[in-house]
């Protein structure tokens, strides 16, 4: 409404449609495309392992938003279990300095915001 382009993916997604991207050779039209937004919002980082290639075409998408662009990042683990989702940790601690540099880290706890609403819907 404030007229900011804003891109909302969950990370396996993001993950696979850069792989899809890079296979069809339009990987570079894709990572331009996630570049032009104003933010990015990447869901669920670190629930799921990426595979390597995936996981590098990530950083990719990162590093062409560093400091051009800004990205939000939800995630329910914290950076030390990225090691599961990033199995390479030079790439791991390489998205976590992307992220961390000039950014502001918002920790919400860990109570589930999903869980507290379906029990509150079966008490009433």
């Amino acid at each position: 409404m404030a007229g900011y382009r804003v891109k909302y993916t969950l990370a396996t997604q993001l993950a696979n449609e850069l792989v899809e991207a890079a296979d069809e050779m339009t990987l570079a039209k894709t990572i331009a495309r996630y570049g032009r937004v104003d933010l990015l919002c990447i869901d669920e980082l670190g629930y799921m392992q990426l595979d390597r290639r995936g996981a590098e075409l990530l950083f990719q998408v990162l590093t062409e938003r560093e400091e051009k662009a800004s990205v939000a990042i939800a995630s329910n683990e914290s950076f030390g279990g990225w090691t599961k989702t990033f199995t390479d940790p030079r790439l791991c601690a390489a998205i976590v300095d992307r992220l961390t540099f000039g950014g502001t880290i918002l920790e919400t706890g860990t109570d589930s915001y999903r869980l507290a609403q379906a029990t509150k819907q079966r008490t009433t």
